[in-house]
């Protein structure tokens, strides 16, 4: 109608009478995409440019590291790192058209009740540990084992770790006191949930000892332990469910690996995409954690604690010296009783 009697009164009155927008009578629909075409070449260092074939053979490349499964804005740090000059769009658009995405998020709709006084406010490393059990299938052996982490809430990094057939309290207390000649646990705010291994009177009294603080999550509130919980997520979708393990050995081994690759190696988002071992650096730099450890209350030997003070990676107690481990796990003067703990649950290699 408009285009019919246009010769006879503006446009606007005839939009104005039909009532319509002016906007959809001079809309002219584009045969192309709007918009600047999709650049081809992306820029590295201060003067260099590459093919985006280049930078999707080094996305293709990351993702092909053990335990690899980022998504486009860790992806993007990656790359960052390596001197790409590329933004998250661009990086999201590479990996979208050669099907590299990790997947969907879940939308979620309507408002959350966030949960009141649970976060922890950690200002420096060695402030507040958490700890959580988590099961692991291992199909060759056809059962489960269980795995226990200790985090550093402040850098989210693994501090130790032990793979058994079953962790009990002897093995709870071997990790504190592991702990306690590293670090120092003096102070240190523990919290766990409230498993038979932490509620044990031998690990409440260890902690006492050694001035540590333990809390106990409620019950059947597993996001008052979010960062261990969280970890054990990213850990399953990044380890477990990716490998079928063959022994127990097996699984150890990837675990083993996975936990260098976690500290040293994986981007966290949550404390601003760098690794936990970069943050705990910054963390030490600003408010250094106790540098004087006295070994006084475990009796080890000087090559045994030279090893722990040196030791630097994610550590796993079940490779550790079994006299050692006897001495950190049980009261010294009782050895035939750490003996027979230590042969129920402890697994040595070969053993």
């Amino acid at each position: 109608m408009i285009i019919r009697y246009k010769a006879r009164t503006s446009v606007e009155n005839l939009c104005k009478w039909a009532e319509v927008a002016k906007s959809s009578q001079y809309y002219k629909a584009h045969p192309s995409p709007r918009g600047m075409k999709p650049s081809t070449h992306t820029p590295i260092g201060k003067c260099g440019m590459v093919e985006n074939t280049l930078v999707v053979d080094q996305i293709r490349a990351i993702l092909s590291m053990d335990y690899c499964v980022y998504g486009y804005a860790k992806m993007t740090c990656e790359l960052r790192d390596l001197e790409y000059l590329i933004n998250k769009k661009k990086v999201y658009r590479l990996m979208k058209v050669n099907h590299l995405l990790s997947g969907k998020r879940i939308s979620v709709q309507g408002k959350r009740k966030w949960v009141k006084h649970r976060r922890i406010d950690a200002k420096r490393p060695m402030e507040y540990l958490c700890l959580d059990i988590k099961y692991v299938w291992v199909q060759g052996d056809k059962r489960w084992y269980y795995q226990l982490a200790i985090m550093d809430v402040f850098s989210r990094r693994i501090l130790c770790w032990i793979f058994k057939p079953s962790v009990r309290q002897t093995d709870v207390v071997a990790l504190m006191r592991w702990l306690d000649l590293r670090f120092g646990l003096k102070g240190v705010i523990i919290r766990n949930d409230n498993g038979s291994q932490f509620l044990a009177n031998s690990v409440r009294q260890t902690l006492k000892e050694l001035e540590a603080k333990q809390e106990f999550t409620h019950v059947s509130t597993p996001e008052e332990n979010a960062y261990i919980e969280a970890f054990h997520s990213i850990e399953q979708t990044e380890l477990i469910d990716r490998f079928i393990f063959s022994s127990y050995y097996d699984a150890r081994q990837h675990i083993q690996k996975y936990m260098y690759w976690y500290n040293y190696k994986r981007k966290h988002g949550a404390i601003g995409n760098i690794t936990p071992m970069q943050k705990w650096e910054q963390g030490l730099s600003c408010s250094p954690v106790r540098q004087s450890f006295e070994p006084a209350s475990v009796d080890m030997s000087r090559s045994d604690s030279e090893g722990l003070r040196n030791e630097s990676a994610p550590f796993n107690l079940d490779l550790f010296n079994e006299t050692a481990y006897l001495r950190l796990a049980g009261d010294q003067d009782n050895d035939d009783l750490v003996q027979n703990c230590f042969r129920n649950s402890v697994q040595l290699i070969g053993g």
